[in-house]
């Protein structure tokens, strides 16, 4: 059986997974979905020293203590430049990365660089009273809704696992210099319905950085696909345990 660690994206809480991680378990699998620090159950860590660095130390420090191997490390939006990171620091304890509507990042690449409309959040930020914390996205007439979500029920349970996201979370650069990190085969998984205005992604290379061919799916939903439509994210994932 293989091990699962999902990780949620900016604002999100590990409780986004609520609905996948009984679905990975109930075939045997290990699945492990933490909050990373300033959210969830470690919302009170919240604070303007907060950053990728400190999100990219979650995890490894996770993989580490639970002496986790051959994990399959699914980094779900902003979480692709944390599972980017934490991958380059241990490869030997990564079997696959999965991007989940991702950030998919290169060397010395911020939030910024891969999301350049990221900036505007920054801006915003630093024109409040709190410079330093950027609030949630709002909620967009259906089918964007709130990162997807348009289920009135579903856009009430999400607003509960909601929280600002740190400002230096989205400008510190990824490090990816170890060249071992290329051995790890990649998934990619777009969520395809419901795009906002202004989100432009990266097309995904030909050819994976391990020279097999690139792994690209598409589900047909909004943006936080784990709550839309968790069995057919699910489906998805089990192809790659």
């Amino acid at each position: 059986m293989s091990t699962y660690l999902l990780v949620h994206g900016a604002w999100h809480s590990g409780q986004c997974w609520e609905r996948v991680v009984p679905l990975l378990a109930s075939v045997g699998h290990r699945v492990v979905a933490p909050s990373l620090t300033g959210h969830g159950d470690k919302a009170h860590l919240l604070g303007p020293e907060v950053g990728l660095d400190t999100h990219v130390d979650d995890i490894v420090r996770l993989i580490t203590e639970e002496d986790l191997t051959d994990v399959i490390l699914v980094g779900h939006s902003y979480a692709g430049l944390v599972i980017s990171a934490a991958a380059n620091r241990i490869p030997d304890r990564i079997a696959h990365l999965v991007y989940l509507d991702a950030m998919v990042p290169e060397d010395g690449e911020s939030a910024v660089d891969v999301h350049p409309m990221t900036q505007a959040l920054i801006d915003r930020a630093a024109e409040s009273e709190i410079g330093w914390r950027i609030p949630p996205m709002p909620e967009l007439p259906p089918p964007l809704g709130l990162f997807g979500v348009t289920d009135p029920a579903d856009v009430v349970w999400l607003r509960t696992m909601l929280s600002d996201q740190p400002v230096l979370c989205l400008r510190q650069p990824v490090r990816l210099d170890n060249p071992a990190v290329r051995a790890i085969p990649r998934t990619h998984i777009h969520c395809v319905a419901g795009v906002p205005e202004g989100i432009k992604r990266r097309p995904v290379p030909a050819i994976q950085p391990n020279g097999s061919p690139a792994q690209v799916w598409e589900l047909q939903t909004g943006h936080d696909c784990m709550i839309t439509v968790p069995a057919e994210l699910t489906e998805l994932l089990l192809k790659l345990g």
